[in-house]
């Protein structure tokens, strides 16, 4: 358990240090073929990852307001993802669940038990876990399958309305 603990606060040093300067990790060559192939996916997804980190950043900058991302993908992985993607900034990494080994639906129990029931909470996915584990719970659901449906989430929470 020792030895579990120190790696995850080195991989909680290396995450927190570069969460704002990914390049700074990658090196200045790889740095330059990380933002050509980050240009091409935004370019080829109609800046699908400026619109989510646009909603995200706008919840991230409220006050009492946080993000949290359960996935299901294993821990390790699912950090340098968010890190590559530039979602450091508004994740922190504590707020980073994977649901590998025991499910979303396990995960949603653990922000409930750490934030308490009193919160406002809003599941944000494309799948049916998600929305099965949102609706146990009594959380809205948003579904995002398209961009548009980004876009709309985006407009709602400029308008406030979530």
């Amino acid at each position: 358990m020792r030895k579990l603990a120190f790696r995850y606060r080195r991989v909680k040093e290396i995450y927190n240090t570069y969460k704002n300067n990914v390049g700074g990790l990658l090196g200045p060559a790889k740095r330059e073929a990380w933002l050509q192939l980050r240009a091409e996916i935004e370019a080829l997804t109609d800046s699908w990852l400026t619109l989510a980190l646009k909603a995200l950043t706008l919840i991230h900058s409220r006050t009492n307001c946080v993000n949290i991302l359960v996935t299901t993908t294993q821990l390790i992985p699912a950090l340098a993802k968010v890190l590559l993607y530039g979602l450091g900034v508004v994740f922190p990494i504590e707020n980073i669940y994977s649901a590998t080994k025991i499910g979303k639906e396990s995960c949603f129990e653990r922000i409930v038990q750490r934030f308490g029931r009193k919160v406002v909470y809003v599941v944000v996915g494309d799948g049916v876990e998600e929305e099965q584990g949102a609706k146990k719970h009594s959380m809205p659901f948003w579904r995002i399958t398209s961009h548009s449906d980004l876009m709309a989430l985006h407009h709602a929470l400029e308008l406030e309305y979530l």
